[in-house]
């Protein structure tokens, strides 16, 4: 078992007010979900209505391990292209969402720091649409729904490695709590998330259902836009961390 607890937000100044609202919204979307099954089948994005621009309404059949499998489709919205975004916001279980929201709980509120709250936001987005780009690639004219903010997530846990490799986390590893630096935890589910999305192309599936290839092209994107955000913003910008720079000059700037 290797799952992160918490991370050290000692530094930090301020609400992570776009991390608190995408979990709420994230929450209130589930809610909804639950009470209107037909919400989900709807709002997912489906690789074939992104590329063909065809929204499916009639379930489709698909064989899966020598059985024909229903997959159930119902209207979307107007424009399909939305699903793009409604899928983010969308999760397929307890578990699922338990597990998303935990990941931007805990990583979210420091990179939302060191971006501001509308460039955070911007970025999340951002994150999400390279993850479902990785998905449709992977399988343009898949009919299996995806849905859930773990593209986006891994966004985040892209540019928090750029941005805090060396913060220090807590992780339960086997039955022990111990704390391990950023790169080493993102690094394993990273390297987890690339073996598995190898697989899902080698066996042209998508792995038991779930989107690997979202996983790994969110995680690039974040990587990608964290190196970004480096190079453009030279200067720390105002915070905690900041006046703890200039106080301590032993301490390291990361941005």
């Amino acid at each position: 078992m290797f799952f992160p607890l918490s991370d050290d937000d000692r530094t930090l100044d301020g609400p992570a007010w776009v991390t608190w609202t995408l979990i709420g919204i994230n929450l209130l979307v589930f809610a909804y979900q639950a009470a209107n099954p037909e919400f989900t089948q709807g709002y997912s994005m489906v690789p074939k209505e992104i590329t063909t621009g065809v929204d499916l309404v009639d379930s489709e059949f698909i064989e899966f391990d020598g059985q024909v499998v229903e997959i159930p489709q119902h209207s979307g919205p107007p424009i399909i292209f939305l699903t793009l975004f409604t899928s983010m916001f969308m999760h397929g279980g307890l578990m699922h969402i338990a597990g998303n929201m935990l990941y931007l709980w805990i990583f979210g509120d420091n990179v939302e720091h060191r971006f501001g709250h509308l460039w955070f936001l911007i970025f999340y987005l951002i994150s999400g649409l390279v993850a479902s780009a990785a998905q449709i690639a992977l399988n343009p004219l898949g009919i299996i729904p995806n849905l859930g903010a773990s593209g986006a997530i891994f966004g985040v846990l892209g540019a928090y490695l750029v941005l805090f490799p060396r913060n220090q986390v807590k992780v339960i590893v086997m039955y022990y709590v111990v704390s391990l630096p950023a790169m080493v935890v993102i690094g394993v589910w990273a390297g987890i998330q690339f073996v598995f999305t190898w697989d899902s192309i080698y066996a042209d599936q998508q792995s038991g259902g779930v989107a690997y290839a979202a996983h790994a092209g969110g995680l690039l994107a974040g990587v990608l836009m964290g190196l970004l955000a480096r190079s453009l913003f030279r200067e720390e910008p105002d915070s905690a961390l900041h006046r703890i720079d200039d106080r301590d000059p032993k301490s390291r700037i990361m941005w």
